[in-house]
């Protein structure tokens, strides 16, 4: 399995699982176990998840999951804004670690952003508990380049070790200023490192390109393990895609094994230009 290295030097796989709509059907909750355990032990040891999701169900599905095997799975959780005072952060990560049944997030993260809480006072709640244990390291979510300029200029922004956003072939945005600075800084590890969310888009939409179907018969795959196939061709990109069911669990694991060829790259990027200027951010 590729890895990514954060900022402490830890080392995580650069194939991921993510949880978004899990924990909503109690119907669903034991083929949803199902398909992160079998994740796990195909080596997509990251699972992401957050207080949102099914209003904290999908971290109740990777407590179960995870169960026995916490040791070999690098927990990641995500933080309502409306939670992100200094008052309210520590509740908000005591009843993750609960639904969790961990003692520490191995990385927790502000979902999005809100102007009523002021970033210095997120990032100094984030600090005290890491410092108490609660948490290993912090990170955003849905940050902008000017987001995370201001970020890193208040004291101890620089310790952010990840910024989760939308990045996928029909949304590369952050290829315009933000991923350049993650590619420059990769010998430093000056920046957060990425986390790609919808790697593979929304729905049916993007899979149905003619492109990615050209493409995946060149290489007898399928569109969703071309467009994956694509994200993490970036040396310092996580990406997340959430899968309920275990053969989509399987066909994301194959995507790690595929080598994109500049015939490939140069396809996608006549179907799928990058940005050549600066637009907002889409939060998803």
């Amino acid at each position: 399995m590729k890895t990514v290295s954060l900022r402490d030097g830890e080392s995580v796989p650069a194939l991921g699982q993510g949880t978004w709509r899990m924990g909503e059907n109690a119907r669903a909750h034991k083929e949803e176990v199902a398909a992160l355990r079998l994740g796990i032990e195909l080596g997509m040891t990251v699972i992401d998840t957050a207080e949102m999701y099914g209003e904290g169900g999908a971290e109740k599905v990777v407590a179960d999951a995870i169960e026995d095997q916490r040791d070999r799975v690098f927990v990641v959780s995500k933080v309502y804004p409306h939670n992100a005072s200094p008052t309210e952060l520590p509740k908000a990560c005591e009843r993750s670690l609960k639904r969790l049944r961990i003692d520490a997030i191995d990385l927790y993260l502000l979902h999005w952003r809100e102007r009523n809480t002021q970033l210095a006072e997120t990032v100094e709640a984030f600090e005290k508990l890491r410092t108490a244990g609660k948490i290993t390291r912090w990170g955003v979510s849905n940050f902008d380049l000017e987001d995370m300029e201001e970020l890193q200029s208040i004291e101890n922004g620089m310790n952010c070790a990840a910024n989760q956003v939308l990045y996928n072939l029909s949304n590369r945005q952050i290829e315009f200023d933000l991923l350049p600075l993650v590619r420059e800084s990769s010998t430093l590890n000056y920046q957060p490192i990425v986390m790609a969310y919808s790697p593979v888009g929304h729905g049916r939409g993007l899979l149905e390109n003619a492109t990615l179907k050209k493409i995946a018969k060149r290489h007898g795959t399928t569109t969703s393990q071309i467009a994956l196939a694509w994200v993490l061709r970036e040396p310092r990109v996580i990406a997340i895609p959430k899968a309920s069911k275990e053969k989509h669990v399987r066909d994301n694991a194959r995507s790690i094994e595929i080598k994109l060829t500049k015939e490939d790259l140069t396809d996608l990027d006549q179907e799928f230009p990058p940005p050549t200027s600066k637009k907002p951010l889409p939060i998803l």
